[in-house]
């Protein structure tokens, strides 16, 4: 049942126009950022210029979330090494004091942010539902929105076709 609505919802989605097929119209630009992550680095989108970026928003309270990070940490461990990076954005309202515990035990293996989530999730069109999830080429524009769970196969052969796109120019 829970695959017959996932299928239903992602046909709404697509018939509306919020998932866009890979490859259809011109790609818009991701609105940068700066993010502290939660061991105190700073991310800027603009930096990771010739990486394939998976721009997650999440929360720790949010089971289709939860059932995504093993995809993404797998995705991270084999693919890290030839271009993506994964960066995970937690809307959770406690903030670092609730997605830090969570990450350790959850031992997520990608950067996480808790601080600016709500002025992120703005500059990228306001998040309806969640998780959704952007992947950014590597030109820094935004190649595919996803609205809800996916299968890791689902993210894996975008990412693959987005790691096999000629390099940045």
């Amino acid at each position: 049942m829970k695959k017959i609505l996932t299928v239903i919802l992602l046909i709404g989605l697509a018939a509306t126009g919020c998932i866009a097929a890979p490859g259809q119209g011109p790609r818009p630009p991701a609105a940068d950022f700066n993010l502290k992550t939660l061991d105190g680095k700073t991310l800027q989108l603009s930096a990771l210029k010739g990486k394939v970026v998976l721009l997650d928003f999440w929360a720790t309270w949010c089971p289709p979330c939860k059932e995504e990070i093993p995809h993404f940490k797998e995705l991270y461990d084999q693919y890290r090494g030839k271009g993506l990076e994964i960066i995970g954005v937690a809307l959770d309202d406690g903030g670092e004091k609730d997605v830090a515990p969570f990450a350790q035990k959850n031992q997520i293996n990608y950067p996480l942010s808790a601080t600016g989530a709500q002025e992120l999730a703005q500059a990228y069109g306001g998040i309806r539902g969640i998780p959704t999830t952007f992947l950014i080429d590597k030109q820094g524009r935004i190649a595919q929105k996803y609205i809800g769970y996916q299968s890791k196969e689902v993210f894996e052969k975008e990412i693959q076709a987005l790691l096999a796109e000629s390099p940045v120019v």
